[in-house]
Order: structure tokens, then sequence, then C-alpha cells
């Protein structure tokens, strides 16, 4: 007689080993591969070799700072001013503008990529995958959130929260309703 051969199924530890490294490579995935396609904006760093301290409101706008008038009352009671410059004032600005953009859209294409990684996951049949997929959806949606949540109005945030309810919902339905 021969021996009965049994299949040993994994463990429990290691199923949800496997589903906690797919969905951290996932959204690694992800992030890394927006980063290569899509460059963030960098600060522009160019220093002069010579500093020179700037004096007056004209030269300060010419270069495109910023003059910040600062006036005091000095000991014997007399109005004193005496300015000072912001020399990265505009650069400054149109940084903070183009890096609001970029969030922006890496916010919307990383929550598309969750939603569609967590519709994927809830439709595959192979519960270890499907669990990572959604899962690795869940986590793409939060991180996308972090990221963009302080920079978003408030129109955006409800707009962008309805959606991704909408498909989470319609996902069940579509699933699990009977």
């Amino acid at each position: 007689m021969e021996p009965i051969q049994t299949t040993k199924s994994p463990s429990r530890l290691v199923k949800w080993s496997l589903i906690l490294g797919i969905v951290i490579v996932l959204n690694m995935f992800f992030n890394y591969a927006i980063s290569l396609v899509y460059k963030e904006p960098q600060y522009p760093m160019s220093q002069p070799q010579v500093v020179q301290e700037i004096q007056t409101q004209e030269d300060c706008l010419n270069i495109g700072g910023q003059w910040n008038a600062n006036t005091y009352v000095s000991p014997d009671e007399k109005i004193q001013s005496k300015g000072y410059c912001d020399p990265d004032y505009s650069k400054r600005m149109q940084y903070d503008a183009a890096h609001k953009i970029y969030q922006r859209n890496v916010f919307v294409i990383l929550m598309l990529l969750g939603i569609v990684s967590l519709v994927l996951g809830v439709f595959i049949v192979q519960d270890v995958l499907g669990a990572a997929l959604a899962w690795g959806g869940v986590l793409s949606l939060l991180i996308a959130s972090m990221r963009y949540w302080s920079e978003a109005d408030n129109l955006v945030k409800v707009l962008l929260l309805a959606a991704a309810l909408g498909a989470l919902i319609w996902t069940a339905v579509r699933k699990f309703g009977k």
C-alpha cells in the first residue's frame, strides 16, 4: 500500500507575511515609478559667490525679492525705518506653485492606482493575491491622502472622498451584493 501524500497548506503567518510583502512592495513600486516618470520640481539653489547686502527697496525688487519695511521707535522716541530684503521671494513663490501642482498630480495618480488595485483585489479569486492587491490599494489611497491632504481645497477633498467612497461602495455591491 502506498503512503498517502498530503499537501500541506501554508500557515496563516506565511500567507499574511506574503500579503504584507506584496502590499509594501506594490506601494513602493507605485511611488518610485511615479518619481522616475514624473520628476518633482527642485528648488533653485543658485547662490552667488559674493553676497552683498541689499540696502534699498528698488534693488530688492530688481532681483525679484520682497522688500520688508521694518519700522520701530528708537530710544529717543523717533520713528526709524530700516527695511530688509528677502532675495529668494520670487523663486520660492514659483517653486511653491510648481510643487503644489506636482503634489496634486501625484495624488490623483496614486488615488487611481489605489482604486484599480483595490478593484482588482476584490475580483481576483486567489485569496492571497486578492487580499494583497486590495490592501495595497487601500494603502495607496492612504499614502495619496497623506501626501496631498494639507494642500487640497475643501471642495477638492470632498469630491475626491466622494469618488473614492463611490468606487468602494460600487465594488462592494458588485462583488458581495446579492
